[in-house]
């Protein structure tokens, strides 16, 4: 089964839909954080979102289904509605990133081992390791930067 979906840059408009993405993928992925973490940090990203643009997957009813934020060559955010995962969104997502920055760099929660594993298996390589999130909180953070050309578009 073909999944249809293109990348287009997000719009003001688009904002309620991503941060429902990021919720829903968060739920699904990241269930180490501490509840009162999860809500400072939904605090933090509810207040940061509005103010930046982002790159999105988006079906043909052009509804978001996954987004990235890139800042200089590191992808600071990748999220995939979970009902959609596991349908290529993610490596297209990142396909288009590379495309820009062959070196694209980002950081992974060391305990969200879905995440770490898609990483891996489309040539992201380790390059080291942070006890402490960006925010210093206690959520290990494995650094990676895109290794070779096997990120597959399958």
């Amino acid at each position: 089964m073909t999944h249809m979906f293109q990348i287009r840059p997000s719009n003001e408009q688009d904002t309620a839909q991503i941060l429902e993405i990021w919720r829903r993928a968060v739920d699904a992925t990241h269930h180490f954080l501490e509840p009162h973490d999860l809500k400072a940090i939904e605090q933090e990203v509810a207040a940061f979102f509005p103010q930046v643009r982002f790159v999105l997957a988006v079906d043909d009813q052009d509804k978001p289904l996954g987004f990235m934020f890139l800042h200089e060559g590191h992808l600071e955010a990748l999220f995939v509605d979970p009902s959609h995962h596991g349908k290529g969104i993610g490596k297209q997502l990142i396909k288009a990133a590379l495309a820009e920055h062959p070196n694209l760099t980002t950081d992974v929660n060391e305990q969200n081992t879905q995440a770490v594993g898609f990483y891996r298996s489309i040539g992201f390589q380790e390059t080291g390791r942070s006890e402490l999130d960006a925010q210093g909180r206690p959520y290990p953070l494995i650094h990676m930067r895109f290794a070779n050309n096997r990120c597959t578009t399958a």
